[in-house]
């Protein structure tokens, strides 16, 4: 049976509509990573000193430090960087994803988690900011912006356009939280550190999101509660193609 043309014209604007919201995503995913950016060439342009807020509150994380806080933020350390963060994450993510029949949801997670290190370590190379004295844990050079954070809001981001539900959200944020205030705990970053990590993180996800809307609307489970909110804002548009 073919469509009406009121179901045409139902299809037309509902299409537009997907379109202008993929590319939203996109404007606000450069958005953010240009704020990072700005930020960073701030700093730099001020000799790369830490901004009044960054001082206080690396102040009240010395004031505060206990064993039991020292040791949570140090298993984060590994839970967010190294070989672990930066290799097994990444990969069994994908691999799952992948096993799963997510395979585009896959190939967004792997290009999301290169492009957002990728960006990280062009920022630390390009402001060269140092980190705070007080550092406890070993790192790598620059302390702008930070990778772990960076590393975490990426992956809260992807699960986020991947699986749109409200527990998502939650638990996103409040890894990517915890990811930030532990950096900042052991001093391997500055505050504005890890606000820089968020932008890069959440920016990158954002742009590779808008330009692989389509696919990833696809792979969006029927009983998906919340599909239509996810993967570009035309989840349920794309499916029915």
């Amino acid at each position: 049976m073919s469509n009406s043309p009121e179901d045409s014209d139902v299809n037309v604007e509902a299409e537009r509509v997907a379109a202008r919201a993929r590319v939203s995503w996109i404007i606000l995913g450069v958005v953010m990573i240009a704020a990072a950016v700005g930020l960073g060439a701030w700093t730099f342009a001020r000799g790369n000193t830490p901004f009044a807020i960054d001082l206080w509150w690396n102040d009240l994380l010395v004031a505060l430090a206990s064993p039991v806080f020292v040791a949570v933020s140090q298993a984060m350390d590994f839970l967010g960087g190294g070989w672990f963060g930066v290799f097994v994450v990444p990969i069994g993510g994908t691999v799952a994803l992948w096993f799963f029949g997510r395979r585009w949801g896959a190939v967004f997670f792997l290009a999301a988690s290169i492009l957002s290190a990728g960006a990280v370590q062009l920022l630390k190379q390009s402001f060269g900011r140092e980190r705070p004295e007080q550092i406890l844990v070993v790192a790598d050079f620059g302390s702008f912006p930070s990778g772990h954070v960076a590393n975490a809001a990426t992956i809260a981001a992807v699960a986020l356009v991947l699986f749109p539900r409200l527990w998502v959200i939650l638990v996103g944020a409040a890894w990517v939280l915890l990811m930030a205030f532990s950096r900042t705990a052991v001093h391997a970053h500055w505050l504005s550190d890890t606000l820089a990590g968020i932008l890069v993180g959440v920016g990158v996800v954002l742009v590779l999101a808008g330009a692989m809307a389509r696919p990833l609307a696809r792979e969006i489970p029927e009983d998906e509660p919340d599909a239509d909110a996810g993967a570009g804002s035309g989840g349920a548009t794309e499916r029915a193609r």
